[in-house]
């Protein structure tokens, strides 16, 4: 199964992500790379400090952004979610639904992963 295949099967929208590159599948391909990085570099983890999250919440963000523009779906609508509760002072509600989405993410980090090396 294609990388494309693959992730359509996890809930991303890659007819729409690749539809906003003017149809450009190669330079979404090597945005999904870029992803990683993100994801690396803006990891949101599960013991997040609970009265300081200021940080967790810029970082969610970040994921949310790209997570958005690339049309990975699942990931864009829970750190919405996550982004939207820590805004309204949820932490717990903010951390359970990162719980939901953690394993998810995982998946398609290691999808990409996959079919990247």
């Amino acid at each position: 199964m294609s990388l494309f295949d693959e992730l359509k099967a996890l809930g991303v929208d890659i007819d729409e992500g690749v539809g906003r590159l003017g149809g450009n599948a190669a330079l979404y391909e090597k945005l999904l790379g870029s992803f990683q990085k993100t994801i690396d570099a803006h990891y949101v983890s599960l013991d997040f400090d609970m009265n300081d999250y200021a940080a967790t919440t810029d970082n969610a963000h970040a994921i949310k952004g790209t997570a958005g523009n690339l049309s990975i779906t699942p990931i864009y609508k829970a750190y919405t979610d996550i982004v939207d509760l820590l805004r309204a002072d949820k932490p717990e509600e903010a951390k359970a639904e990162l719980e939901k989405i953690l394993p998810v993410q995982e998946e398609i980090m290691a999808c990409i992963a996959k079919h990247k090396n």
